[in-house]
């Protein structure tokens, strides 16, 4: 698995797989057919358009790129399929179910085993209350609480946070829920100590789909609207970026970092972000998110619809 790159002003000839990465000028005469078909266009001038990235510098972004995709080249190819695979349509159940099969796919495969080598053997730490609910009024605040792990996100993290939001689901006098983190960060991400402790793939599959947070966030979304809120701040990374995706509205503090960080693991976003983040911002720009392994700041984030507000 390799990474084309194409000019714009190419003519169109047919793609059957790969990763396909765009470049020149965006007003060429094929320039609409790679748009459409590369995993996403680079670009050196400011551009509206989800299926571009501006970056300064597209020869460095290119070569950036194709290091990773040579060091992680199964899990690049298994997220461009699952991202071009997406209905954005269709429930997110069936993009979930998906997306948590590949992960588990790459978590058997060499790449993610090479990463559990190179880490070494880890434990996370136990700590109480790693999500706390609080209810005033009609709306229900649920806040990470792992503060000294910028809310790294666990197991039990997982349990109790499902708890939370099953209130908000079913409990039609919770007409606001508000989703934000205790400390510096919002959510920094899955809690890479306990990476690699589910020795079963399957069983992975079926503890992520079965009791999901991004399905539940989905549900109360549906009924909530943008009442279903996630404030966010500081490290806003992985499964938290993917989680507060869902949310009916997301308002994000200046200063803020997102990104999605999973590639260098040798997977690819596993709590729904595949789905979450490619609603938002469209299947290019998440691609980008995860291939590049860049993060944005909270500017960027705003002007591709990743969140809806930027405060101080």
């Amino acid at each position: 698995m390799g990474l084309r790159v194409v000019d714009l002003a190419d003519e169109p000839f047919a793609v059957s797989s790969g990763l396909v990465v765009a470049t020149g000028d965006v007003s060429a005469t094929a320039a609409e057919y790679w748009l459409r078909k590369a995993t996403f266009t680079l670009t050196e001038h400011p551009s509206d358009d989800i299926r571009t990235v501006s970056v300064p510098s597209v020869g460095e972004a290119v070569e950036e790129l194709r290091e990773r995709v040579t060091r992680w080249p199964t899990a690049a190819a298994v997220c461009e399929d699952v991202l071009r695979a997406l209905d954005e349509d269709a429930p997110a159940y069936n993009g979930v179910i998906t997306e948590s099969l590949a992960y588990s796919t790459l978590q058997s495969g060499s790449e993610f085993g090479r990463w559990l080598a190179e880490r070494g053997p880890a434990r996370s730490p136990e700590e109480p209350d790693p999500v706390q609910a609080e209810r005033v009024g009609d709306v229900l605040y649920v806040r990470f609480n792992r503060p000294k792990r910028h809310n790294a996100f666990s197991t039990p993290a997982r349990a109790a946070l499902l708890e939370a939001l099953e209130i908000a689901r079913v409990d039609p006098s919770v007409t606001e829920m508000v989703l934000t983190g205790n400390g510096p960060s919002f959510c920094s991400g899955g809690d890479l100590a306990e990476f690699g402790s589910f020795a079963d793939p399957a069983a992975a599959h079926l503890a992520r789909t079965r009791y999901s947070p991004a399905l539940a966030l989905d549900a109360i979304t549906a009924r909530l609207g943008r009442a279903c809120r996630a404030e966010v701040h500081g490290q806003v990374l992985g499964s938290g970026l993917e989680m507060a995706a869902f949310c009916g509205h997301v308002t994000c503090r200046a200063g803020a970092t997102l990104g999605l960080p999973e590639l260098a693991l040798g997977l690819l976003p596993g709590a729904g972000g595949t789905v979450s983040i490619t609603r938002r911002i469209g299947r290019w720009r998440t691609a980008y998110l995860v291939l590049s392994g860049r993060f944005i700041d909270s500017a960027t984030a705003l002007r591709w619809g990743l969140v809806d507000a930027v405060t101080e």
